[in-house]
């Protein structure tokens, strides 16, 4: 059963959760043929009931002691743009479209964002995206991010985060 996994991190992304449980965004997910939808919630204000999707099976569940098997499980990762999802994601090899969340001040995630996907690691969007993301998105083009490389992802982060 294809997979999607969504991850908000510690966080509260209340847009996030709404946005990937919306029809539409089913609809486009069930499109690509995927059938289970994930969803680490955080400290949010939405939880969603199983049978809130009708169209797909539906897991919610605020955290975990580790998102590592939910990863591991899915076919593609949603996932906020903190840069602890996204490395764990990546690390794991799996398809990651992160979601940056734009009502953020002096948003340091979509410059990572933007960053990775320079590289081909990953695709991003916003809330207000996200259902046309996946509609169009063309995960064939993701290159491999090689982890265990802390020179490399040091040099990474300073060049994002303009410091270099």
């Amino acid at each position: 059963m294809k997979t999607v996994f969504v991850t908000v991190g510690t966080t509260s992304f209340d847009d996030l959760i709404e946005g990937v449980t919306c029809p539409e965004t089913v609809q486009a997910l069930k499109a690509r043929g995927y059938e289970r939808l994930v969803l680490q919630a955080g400290r949010g204000s939405i939880l969603p009931a199983a049978d809130s999707c009708p169209h797909v099976r539906l897991e919610a569940y605020r955290f975990k002691d580790s998102i590592a098997d939910d990863i591991q499980q899915a076919d593609l990762v949603i996932s906020h743009a903190g840069a602890g999802s996204c490395l764990e994601a990546l690390g794991a090899g799996k398809p990651l479209l992160v979601v940056v969340n734009d009502k953020l001040m002096n948003n340091h995630q979509l410059e990572m964002a933007r960053q990775l996907h320079m590289d081909s690691h990953l695709l991003y969007c916003t809330c207000s995206t996200l259902t046309e993301t996946l509609r169009t998105m063309d995960l064939s083009v993701l290159q491999p991010f090689l982890p265990g490389q802390p020179k490399n992802f040091a040099n990474f982060l300073d060049k994002a985060l303009g410091v270099q």
